[in-house]
């Protein structure tokens, strides 16, 4: 009987939830098992959808967000199932042509525009409050890199006229709030400069090197609770102020950067009792003083209400895409009493291994998400442990790999898929064709496999993106994104191409 229940059969599946229950805090595991029968296993190729630009589905799987390709206008849908008649089997029918159609799929809520005619939407900008069904898009003004020197800028970091961040009401596309920064640079690309935890939003300002910590209130205002950076406290300006200390052409250190170089400072003095070596240390610490000093916050995340990790680097490694090689510190930041709790260099060892027996503690999901929490993740999924460790195995350097695998710190917000068919514990895929982080990948001529770990042998379903025929142009460019549903057996493909028209893909269980 219990191999019956066990067997890969739907049917067997539903017995088996009817009759036995699984283990305590097991249940959504035990569920997430049923996606290993419910694949996509249809493909509607070149479907027939509007010209927009797909962004991803909300968390709660309500939403599907796109924005117009002039970048002003913002578009959302809301996921609907296929549904036709047929006299006969409809098994053997194949679609009608209404069914293979974007709009049988997805009915269109509002179009609203977001953007003035000189600023544009980032469409690589989204962040999504679930408890309230707020979504949070940001707009800009073109990137200048002659920017003209500021007081308080940091030099070689490039200017954006203005940047607006707006909190939206997704259920019927009303703006809630506002909030602008103007002649700044917050790095929006993939929400990298923002990050969102329960109702609180941080957002990092490169140019001025700020932290602002925003609160979303129940009515929709974003309210700012905290500015972390030249102060610390909210009263750390009128103090200086008051006693004389702020005297017209002295500079003082930044209060973040005060803070650290006394955690490096009294981390050096306290670590070595014998008073030769304490000098000899301190020397080393002095050396060093002015690379501290030049020192920049590149990234920021919530670990929870009160802490930030920060990543500090060079300047020239806040504003690259690549910062594998450059030399970088990650700091514990308490919000209420304003100390660095701990600090770490990017070759950290110690660092690592909480990177990998405690990583689900950097993605920082609120407790009422739904499905965000079952991501899986090296610390939470046997299979994806073994794969860093293999990875780890192979690397030729040891601290090379470290610093590689602490470039993915500060954690991204909101920047993986739940979708099940992500589950490790389910299926296995090839990770540089396609994988539950949002990001484009290099397009491939052949369906993308997901196999069975259970059934090592047997492939499930299978994504094709581009046309049927493969008749393409091996010699264009081509890069493919992929937008799960987060619970439904529902997938989009979408493959670009250097001059010529995007091409939708859409997978689903028929």
């Amino acid at each position: 009987m219990a191999g019956f229940f066990r067997s890969a059969n739907l049917a067997s599946r539903v017995f088996e939830r009817q009759f036995l229950s699984p283990r305590p805090s097991a249940t959504v595991n035990t569920v997430r098992q049923f996606y290993e029968n419910l694949v996509p296993s249809y493909t509607i190729y070149d479907i027939d959808c509007p010209d927009y630009s797909f962004r991803k589905f909300t968390d709660d799987g309500k939403y599907l967000v796109a924005f117009s390709r002039n970048h002003q206008d913002l578009i959302v849908y809301r996921p609907i199932w296929l549904t036709f008649s047929c006299n006969e089997a409809c098994d053997s029918h194949d679609l009608p042509p209404k069914g293979k159609k974007f709009d049988s799929f997805f009915k269109q809520l509002y179009s609203i525009s977001l953007a003035s005619s000189n600023e544009y939407i980032c469409k690589d900008f989204f962040l999504y409050m679930e408890c309230h069904q707020f979504g949070l898009f940001a707009t800009s003004t073109a990137q200048s890199n002659d920017s003209t020197a500021a007081e308080g800028a940091i030099h070689g970091v490039p200017s954006i006229e203005k940047i607006t961040f707006y909190l939206v009401r997704l259920e019927d596309g009303a703006i809630l709030d506002e909030k602008a920064f103007r002649n700044d640079f917050i790095n929006l690309a993939h929400s990298i400069g923002a990050y969102l935890y329960e109702d609180l939003l941080c957002i990092v300002s490169l140019r001025y090197q700020t932290i602002h910590v925003l609160q979303i209130r129940d009515s929709g205002n974003l309210v700012e609770v905290r500015k972390i950076g030249a102060f610390c406290q909210e009263d750390d300006e009128l103090f200086l102020h008051s006693h004389g200390q702020a005297v017209r052409g002295v500079s003082f250190l930044p209060g973040i950067k005060q803070r650290l170089l006394s955690f490096i400072f009294r981390k050096t003095w306290n670590e070595e009792s014998d008073q030769t070596l304490r000098v000899q240390h301190l020397k080393k610490f002095y050396f060093h003083f002015q690379d501290y000093v030049d020192l920049i916050i590149w990234k920021v995340q919530f670990l929870d209400r009160h802490h930030l990790f920060i990543k500090f680097g060079s300047v020239d490694g806040g504003v690259s895409r690549s910062t594998e090689q450059n030399l970088a510190f990650f700091a514990v930041y308490n919000m209420e009493t304003t100390d660095i709790v701990s600090l770490y260099q990017n070759s950290s060892e110690e660092l690592y291994s909480l990177f990998e027996y405690f990583y689900d503690h950097f993605h920082a999901n609120p407790q009422n998400s739904s499905h965000g929490n079952f991501i899986s993740s090296h610390s939470n999924n046997v299979h994806a442990l073994d794969q860093l460790r293999t990875i780890k195995n192979k690397a030729s350097s040891s601290s090379q790999f470290v610093k590689k695998m602490m470039a993915s710190l500060p954690y991204t917000c909101q920047s993986q898929s739940p979708s099940p068919y992500f589950d490790l514990s389910l299926f296995r895929y090839d990770e540089k064709l396609i994988s539950a982080i949002d990001r484009h990948r290099h397009c491939t001529e052949h369906p993308i496999k997901f196999i069975s770990v259970k059934q090592p042998n047997v492939v499930k379903f299978k994504i094709k993106p581009g046309s049927d025929s493969g008749a393409s142009d091996s010699r264009a460019k081509r890069i493919s994104s992929f937008l799960f549903h987060p619970f439904f057996p529902l997938a989009l493909s979408i493959q670009q191409t250097y001059m010529q028209p995007t091409v939708v893909n859409l997978h689903f269980r028929r």
